[in-house]
């Protein structure tokens, strides 16, 4: 399967890229905003101007051609002034978060010429590598002295380094073509004019910030940044409304929260209109993770008649860049939204395969697919279909993998669930046990429970996921345990974070973590971290148990059987191992009176027939406890005693076999659906 159209452009470009571009629209319209961040506000002349001041700047401290330069700074204006600075300069810029702590780990991926940053930021960056640092407010002056003019410079083949964010890092090195190629697509498909305002609701390090400042800054629009900080929900509603915010550039969960209205202020019937304070927000584009069709149709709802709401599929190597949707793509409404995330077709100039399932992205003039991990689908109108991804696939005690999409795409088809995600976790005091847990979060603006005000409240209990999924989905498929959420957690790059979710207090109770009930709520277990060492204390006490037990039937041995185990006058080493051996019958018998008691349980989580779980046990039952009985009542018959001898071979012999036949075939059968019987 192949979609996509051939590229118009070939071969190295050295005469046009994001900077051209930019510098071309610095000198047509110097006094255009550039970048919307309050007193940190810019035009494009005076943009330019810094950008080129910073440029000398980096020259005269020895910035070799093509040099990284690192930037870690909490002003985002800084940065887009740092970035431009570091192009002009002829080297490339990789951008680390100072924000959430994790700068030294992304810097631990780089060897930067030097790190740009200011004063309150450096010890959060210094790894003690003797790396060089440049503070652009202790600087600023020396910076300010050089010219306002472009330096003369040979500009590299790179232009930006990306960490991605997932949960294995990479660094990530992109060309000045391709960003070029991405805002030329990008360009094309949302239809960028110089009169949009841009807002991107990423952090600074992520790729959607780190290669989507072009989509404004090279078609004459502006970038509006926070002040200070990362954005936050109520900043990023007050910020579209009053600075006219016409396009933003988010994921699933900052476009729920940009588009969601308080359920408690609005009327449910409400809530799938226009919202007045979006009026200027003609384009919505989410980018970094799966967007149901549902989710799709919601957002565009609550958006102006014409605005348009993109769902956006790419990678970091292609700055970002992939394939998208409209649902205006779609040639009929779908029976099932809920249940499918759609990716769409190519931008212009690139091309999205597939190969035995997996996506695979080929950006203009590349020769070499780029595989996603990501499974799809092509489906029959044309448009691609994401499946899910090979990373998140999960597998079962019974050793069967499978991908979780398509279950948590079946529980969101629950009215009251807007998000699911489900994650295999290992039941403490285990070494192999898990249970399959479905985390789940309400629809943005799901009207609450009167009187709790907690829209978590709006979710089902786990007895109510169960009979929805009845029937559909495959017995062992089926989540054994409910987690309850305000909201899923997500990471730097907008997908859902599932390495983040919380455990449960105990792998007997649904729990909710949003309102803190369940039996044990609050006290978190987690897996124990060496279980060699809950194998080793098993076997110590186990061993313990069972001598223990070994001779308090020894004990009543002698007064049910008397003589049965008399060993006056059997000589040694004989009677030592026939005294272990009436201690091994002694433990078997209360190990199946322990199985009898607590096994039941282990055994019906196998998802077997419950008939044939019921035999089973007893079987192992059976066992277990006939040696200790059997045993003394043949040490006690006479061996001409036929009577007795058939009686005790029909009792005993005979039924063990037929257990052990029992247990055979119940090992052979495969699990069924947990709904076919009761816990």
């Amino acid at each position: 399967m192949t979609q996509g159209s051939e590229s118009t452009r070939s071969g190295s470009r050295t005469t046009d890229s994001v900077l051209d571009r930019f510098e071309r629209l610095a000198r047509d319209a110097p006094e255009a905003y550039a970048l919307i961040a309050g007193p940190a506000s810019l035009t494009y002349g005076q943009l330019d101007a810094r950008a080129n001041q910073l440029a000398h700047h980096l020259l005269a401290a020895g910035l070799p051609p093509g040099g990284l330069v690192a930037l870690g700074t909490a002003r985002q204006s800084e940065l887009v002034v740092a970035l431009l600075g570091i192009l002009k300069a002829g080297g490339h810029g990789a951008v680390v978060d100072v924000e959430s702590g994790v700068g030294q780990r992304q810097l631990a991926h780089l060897e930067p010429f030097a790190v740009l940053t200011h004063a309150a930021h450096h010890p959060r960056l210094d790894d003690g590598r003797g790396l060089r640092f440049i503070r652009l407010d202790a600087e600023a002056a020396a910076i300010a002295a050089h010219p306002a003019d472009p330096p003369a410079r040979e500009p590299g083949l790179l232009a930006l380094r990306t960490l991605t964010g997932g949960p294995e890092p990479r660094s990530v090195a992109l060309t000045h073509d391709t960003l070029l190629d991405a805002f030329e697509g990008w360009s094309e498909v949302a239809r960028l004019t110089p009169a949009d305002r841009h807002l991107i609701t990423a952090g600074p390090d992520a790729t959607a910030f780190a290669t989507g400042w072009t989509r404004a800054l090279c078609s004459g629009g502006a970038l509006v940044l926070p002040e200070r900080g990362p954005w936050t929900a109520g900043a990023i509603r007050r910020a579209v409304e009053t600075e006219q915010v016409t396009v933003v550039h988010t994921d699933p969960g900052g476009a729920t929260q940009l588009l969601a209205r308080d359920a408690g202020a609005v009327a449910a019937r409400e809530l799938r209109k226009p919202d007045a304070a979006l009026r200027h927000l003609r384009l919505v584009t989410v980018t970094g993770d799966r967007l149901f069709l549902d989710e799709q149709a919601d957002l565009q709802s609550r958006l102006r008649a014409g605005a348009r709401v993109l769902g956006v599929y790419g990678l970091a190597e292609t700055a970002g860049t992939g394939t998208w949707f409209d649902l205006a793509q779609l040639p009929a409404p779908q029976d099932d939204p809920e249940r499918r995330a759609l990716i769409g077709t190519p931008f212009p100039g690139f091309r999205a395969d597939l190969h035995d399932g997996q996506i695979c992205l080929t950006p203009p003039g590349a020769k070499d697919a780029i595989p996603t991990g990501d499974l799809g689908v092509l489906r029959p109108d044309g448009l691609l279909e994401f499946a899910g991804r090979r990373r998140d696939r999960l597998t079962l005690d019974t050793g069967e993998s499978f991908d979780p999409h398509p279950v948590e795409a079946m529980i969101r088809t629950h009215p009251g669930i807007g998000g699911a995600v489900l994650r295999m976790v290992r039941v403490p005091g285990t070494t192999r046990a898990s249970r399959l847990i479905a985390y789940v979060a309400p629809p943005p603006g799901a009207p609450s429970r009167v009187p709790a005000p907690d829209p978590a409240d709006s979710l089902p209990e786990l007895d109510g996921l169960r009979e929805h999924l009845k029937g559909r989905l495959p017995g062992q498929w089926v989540p054994r345990e409910l987690i309850r959420m305000r909201s899923l957690p997500r990471n730097r790059a907008g997908q859902e974070n599932r390495n983040a979710m919380p455990l449960p207090p105990r792998l007997t109770d649904p729990v909710d973590v949003a309102r803190g009930r369940g039996k044990g709520a609050g006290k978190y277990t987690s897996p124990p971290a060496d279980p060699t060492v809950l194998v080793l204390i098993g076997i110590f006490w186990g061993a313990v148990a069972a001598v223990a037990a070994g001779f308090l039937f020894f004990i009543l041995s002698k007064i049910f059987w008397p003589g049965a185990t008399d060993l006056a006058g059997v000589p040694s080493p004989w009677a030592f191992l026939f005294f272990v051996l009436y201690l091994f019958e002694g433990a078997a018998f209360a190990a199946g009176i322990a199985f009898l008691v607590w096994g039941r349980a282990p055994m019906r989580r196998q998802g077997r027939p419950p008939g044939a779980t019921t035999a089973a046990h007893l079987a192992a039952v059976y066992l277990l406890v006939a040696w200790w009985p059997q045993d003394n009542f043949y040490r006690l018959a006479a061996k001409q005693d036929w009577p007795v001898q058939a009686a005790l071979v029909y009792t005993f012999n005979i039924p063990l076999m037929i257990a052990g036949a029992v247990v055979a075939y119940y090992l052979t059968l495969k699990p069924v659906s947990p709904f076919d019987f009761d816990d």
